[in-house]
């Protein structure tokens, strides 16, 4: 039959596989207890011709179940890189031999240990079905920008010069954003001595002068439907008038506005000339060469003082706990100002707490200040109080440890930068993750956010008026920035296909901004690629699976739909899952979710991993081998565990370790399986939750935990102690911790005991 699943188990004797195992009974195992067709060994598998021995067998024997037998599936992916074919791996270099002691008392353990491994591979083998591209793909590469400003016109430009089409839309009468108010910028090349032009003209004249950059002024997105490489959004104008373009990736690019000053009533904002560093900068621009004058009376400013991080650094009520890190360098650039305009003898002190000159200019730029008599004092101001004709700005001096006072004709406030989005679609849900059912609790009770039937309509808080089930712009993480992990996922949003960049994201200066907004069109661009030919997004980019379920078994529980992290799943009219699988980032969490196991991938399922466990030989209880169970993320902790051996830290030669898409792909049955099935002890190692999380699914790792905080109940059930299930956070560093996570685990069942579920 074309279809017959014929498994060819191939063994590497490489890297010291075949010195320290025994390749001969590695074939018997593969044979008599994987079911493999074709086994052979091969002295150097990655080579040209042992890939060559892989792929004849393919094109002439009908081998169409890879399973290799020699290093961990995160190595020689390249080599092992066959079309056609579905592909297994079986880690005896890194997962047995790099973990184990190379001595005769070890020999029998380290020998059952790949043994398993190869058992768990042609179990997989088994199971796995090879990919086909989703026939639902979109085509269009256009990229859509949302924001006129620095940000904006860059992630244009640089998409254009890419050779793709872009859309910009401004709801402002002109491009240029914050920094067509600019003055002067922070210089951005040596040698960092001065202020320097804005090039904002320049910027904005190559954008007009390119043909493949679209402008839409005085716009606001009314609708914003579809998937990656087909996304309908619709553009409406002042004049009322509605368009519908067609684009394949979004960046959102809306910038960022200042904090309120006159939430600061003892820093005298109200006082004509107490103005804030946006204020000068318009001061500044109108003097046209002349001295600054204050606004109160028109008087050339002497003496002015600069306040840092108003509001900043705090947890009070009202004011924001982070620091907007520009603030510093933005003082030095305006004082500067002043001895440019007012000449070398106008006093200007910067009071600053933590002083902070981030990015390309930082020290070099705060050396110049200091060598045109900017004075730096590090201090708390308490209030700012008119004074007769001056301002008197009272402060602790934190250097001399006293209060002391000064007085300005003008004193200018470092406001924190809020990024301008729209409603957190998280801010009022709750997720109940109970096996018999799945509840959204929201304020306004508005689940499924803006229909699609609804006439097109602009609402004044929604920025992109998505059409998700969960709400109408990108979810927020801490502090009101968009959700993004800044360091181990920039520009990755909650929505396939949407890209964050620029203040909107975290706080940062101009140069910051720009290459911000280079990286998240880079994202655009392979998002509207990878959706042109059916494949994932960002982790798993290239992978053509994509989840479908059985609606004869499906309860109808909407629990895959409230726990998936991106918002790829729906309901129909009667109420069963419907798929958008061009949202779809292929993590599984709609698989570990689901009851009753009706949702898999063609690549990935409840089987592929059930088999693998099920396959593992568990000694009964006089053999006094316990057998542990791992299932480890791909993302952090599996690449943890391979570095460890790599660093030869040894661990329990009892544990068998599965590596999972993501922790929330972790499906509940794997778990009682593993119990019934005599596994002493399982853990499962996902990555870091929460505000900082470094989950490349976002969500997953945070639902597995809520998951798996409710699994004491089945533990009593099953009679067995609740130390045998343990869930940890491991990030990928943790090469040492990871490692002492499992010994940690045997020696735990060596106190409590081996299952009394053993065979």
């Amino acid at each position: 039959m074309a279809d017959e699943k014929k498994i060819g188990a191939y063994i590497c004797t490489g890297c010291g596989i075949g010195d320290r195992l025994d390749a001969k009974q590695l074939e018997m195992t593969a044979q008599r207890d994987g079911k493999a067709q074709v086994v052979k060994t091969h002295e150097f598998l990655c080579s040209a011709d042992g890939v060559k021995t892989i792929q004849d067998d393919i094109d002439n024997d009908g081998v169409n179940r890879v399973v290799i037998c020699a290093c961990s599936r995160r190595a020689k992916t390249d080599a092992f890189a066959f079309d056609g074919v579905t592909l297994s791996r079986a880690n005896l270099r890194e997962g047995v031999i790099w973990v184990r002691p190379d001595s005769d008392e070890a020999q029998e353990t380290t020998q059952e240990m790949a043994d398993d491994y190869v058992r768990m591979a042609c179990a997989e083998a088994k199971y796995l079905d090879v990919p086909e591209p989703n026939e639902n793909h979109g085509n269009n590469l256009r990229i859509l920008v949302v924001g006129g400003g620095i940000t904006g016109m860059t992630a244009a430009l640089e998409s254009a010069r890419a050779g793709y089409d872009v859309l910009l839309v401004e709801k402002g009468p002109e491009l240029g954003g914050w920094m067509r108010k600019l003055h002067k910028r922070i210089p951005d090349r040596a040698p960092f001595d001065e202020p320097m032009d804005t090039g904002i003209d320049d910027l904005v004249a190559a954008i007009e002068a390119s043909d493949k950059i679209t402008v839409a002024l005085n716009s606001r997105i009314a609708r914003t439907s579809g998937a990656p490489g087909q996304f309908s959004v619709d553009i409406a104008t002042e004049s009322g008038s509605t368009t519908t373009e067609n684009v394949g990736a979004i960046i959102q690019a809306t910038g960022f506005k200042l904090h309120d000053p006159a939430a600061f009533p003892e820093f005298g904002y109200g006082n004509a000339d107490v103005i804030t560093s946006a204020e000068l900068e318009e001061l500044a621009s109108a003097a046209d060469g002349g001295p600054i004058k204050r606004p109160s009376d028109g008087k050339e400013v002497k003496a002015v003082a600069f306040i840092q991080d108003v509001g900043q650094n705090s947890t009070e009520v009202g004011k924001l706990r982070y620091d907007s890190g520009a603030g510093d360098l933005v003082a030095i650039k305006q004082a500067m100002y002043f001895k440019h305009h007012n000449g070398d003898d106008c006093d200007t002190t910067i009071i600053y707490d933590n002083l902070r000159t981030p990015g390309t200019a930082g020290e070099d730029f705060y050396r110049s200040g200091q060598r045109k008599e900017v004075i730096f004092t590090k201090g708390a101001v308490s209030k700012v109080d008119a004074a007769g004709d001056t301002l008197k700005v009272s402060f602790h001096d934190k250097i001399l440890d006293e209060d002391t006072e000064m007085e300005a004709d003008l004193v200018v406030l470092d406001m924190g930068m809020i990024p301008v989005t729209g409603p957190d679609p998280y801010a009022t849900l709750e997720i109940d993750t109970d096996d018999d059912e799945a509840e959204v609790v929201e304020e306004e009770e508005k689940e499924d956010g803006v229909e699609a039937e609804n006439p097109v309509e602009v609402s004044v808080e929604s920025i992109l008026n998505l059409d998700y089930r969960q709400g109408t712009d990108l979810p927020q993480l801490k502090f009101g920035f968009l959700d993004s992990h800044f360091i181990c996922f920039p520009y990755e949003t909650r929505r396939t296909g949407i890209y964050a960049a620029g203040p909107v994201r975290r706080p940062m200066d101009i140069g910051q901004a720009i290459d911000d907004a280079t990286g998240a069109a880079l994202k655009a661009i392979q998002a509207a690629e990878n959706a042109q030919v059916g494949r994932a997004a960002h982790p798993r980019s290239g992978d053509l699976s994509f989840p479908t379920f059985r609606k004869e078994g499906c309860t109808q529980c909407k629990r895959c739909t409230v726990e998936c992290p991106f918002g790829a799943i729906d309901e129909d009219e009667e109420g069963y899952p419907q798929y958008n699988e061009g949202r779809c980032r292929r993590c599984g969490t709609c698989m570990g979710a689901c009851p009753v196991r009706v949702i898999s991938f063609k690549n990935y399922s409840v089987e592929t991993i059930g088999q693998q466990l099920k396959a593992v030989d568990i000694p009964d209880e006089f053999d006094e081998k316990p057998r542990l169970m791992v299932l480890a993320c791909e993302n952090d902790a599996y690449p943890a565990l391979d570095m460890a051996a790599m660093n030869r830290i040894e661990y329990s030669a009892f544990v068998r370790v599965i590596p999972v898409r993501c922790l929330g792909s972790v499906n509940t049955i794997w778990i009682t399986d593993a119990l019934n099935s005599g596994y002493d002890g399982i853990i499962l190692m996902g990555c870091k939750k929460g505000d900082d999380y470094q989950c490349h699914f976002v969500k997953g790792s945070e639902i597995a935990h809520m998951r798996m905080s409710k699994i004491d109940d089945t533990l009593n059930q099953l009679n067995l102690e609740k130390e045998r299930v343990a869930t940890y956070e491991v990030e990928i560093t943790d090469i040492e911790r990871a490692p002492k996570l499992i010994n940690d685990m045997a020696a735990t069942i060596e106190e409590i005991g081996m299952s009394p579920f053993k065979f």
